[in-house]
């Protein structure tokens, strides 16, 4: 049988007017917008209870509503699959989510899924939203996240996220020499001829900010500390590459590998085999949602960002640049 999904969502100001099916796209990520405009069409998504057609509008304030069975080839089912927990209580779960391990079953990944993990973990997550899941990381970028256990936690941490209350810190290595750090507030949107990706867009897109600061420099890379106040997707490679410092190892905004002049053999195949965007959420901070008590775990670099780093400052060192400028 199809699993039963069932979320709700309340519409944000920054999408007063929008149409039905295109704040559906922003507000339920997880699912394709041809998928969502069937469930439109079929009453199985409403707005504010009624049955709508995607093109009617929006309006903040307005509660999406869905509930619809997930075709069979999508499995939230229980599955065996090893979790490294930090921290857990009968409200949250603290993990660390290795690279390769996607969030959300859909439509590529069917299962094996970290929700598959978690059902297996605690089985009553199952009746939650999204599996107990209130935040993502994309399936190449590993480190730490937290997963709600009960309802009210669910909503409680729904409700720090959007404040903006939850502090979270990323570790990214980037391609070229910076010489500080800085904000980029630069709005994000799908990116206009490529669907799966995003990017920092002129109009109709949504706030996003990220603040970084340096804190270890090589001859022509950087290793940067990166705190978020939104949490747009692909926030940090996107505005990464927009500045022109792209993470090393992402094949979608970053390109193909940089190799400086002069590398060693050594340096050239760890830029070229790197596996994946060099990209891992150290730190997290955030409200006890039943407590209140501020807490903060952290999460340690995983073998191959901390290789990478040893190989740079090895291969790469500061002053290199000077010796051999540019790519």
């Amino acid at each position: 049988m199809a699993d039963t999904i069932r979320e709700q969502a309340d519409i944000p100001a920054e999408l007063d007017g929008e149409r039905l099916d295109a704040a559906a796209a922003r507000l339920f990520p997880d699912y394709s917008r041809s998928r969502l405009q069937s469930w439109i069409k079929r009453g199985d998504l409403r707005l504010d209870g009624a049955t709508c057609r995607p093109r009617d509008k929006v309006r903040a304030g307005g509660k999406l509503s869905l509930e619809a069975e997930l075709e069979d080839e999508v499995s939230w089912k229980p599955q065996d699959i090893e979790l490294d927990i930090i921290y857990e209580d009968d409200s949250i779960l603290v993990l660390n989510k290795p690279a390769g391990l996607v969030v959300h079953p859909a439509a590529g990944h069917a299962d094996g899924t970290l929700v598959n993990a978690l059902l297996n973990h605690a089985p009553a997550m199952a009746q939650l939203p999204r599996g107990g899941i209130v935040h993502r990381l994309d399936m190449e970028t590993s480190g730490i996240m937290v997963a709600a256990k009960t309802l009210q936690a669910h909503h409680d941490l729904v409700d720090q996220l959007q404040e903006r209350t939850v502090k979270r810190q990323y570790c990214a290595v980037c391609i070229g020499a910076m010489t500080g750090g800085g904000t980029i507030d630069a709005p994000m949107g799908r990116h206009p001829r490529s669907r799966k990706k995003m990017a920092v867009v002129a109009f109709g897109g949504k706030p996003a900010i990220t603040h970084y600061r340096v804190t270890q420099r090589f001859g022509h890379h950087t290793r940067i500390a990166v705190s978020l106040e939104t949490g747009r997707t692909h926030q940090i490679r996107v505005h990464m590459a927009h500045r022109k410092y792209p993470l090393i190892g992402d094949p979608v905004y970053g390109g193909r590998p940089r190799i400086p002049k002069g590398a060693s053999e050594r340096l050239i195949t760890a830029l070229r085999g790197f596996p994946r965007q060099a990209l891992h959420a150290e730190a997290l901070g955030l409200e006890h949602p039943e407590t209140g008590e501020p807490m903060h775990f952290e999460c340690p670099l995983p073998d191959d960002i901390n290789e990478l780093l040893t190989i740079l400052a090895e291969e790469d060192p500061v002053g290199t640049a000077r010796d051999a400028p540019g790519y």
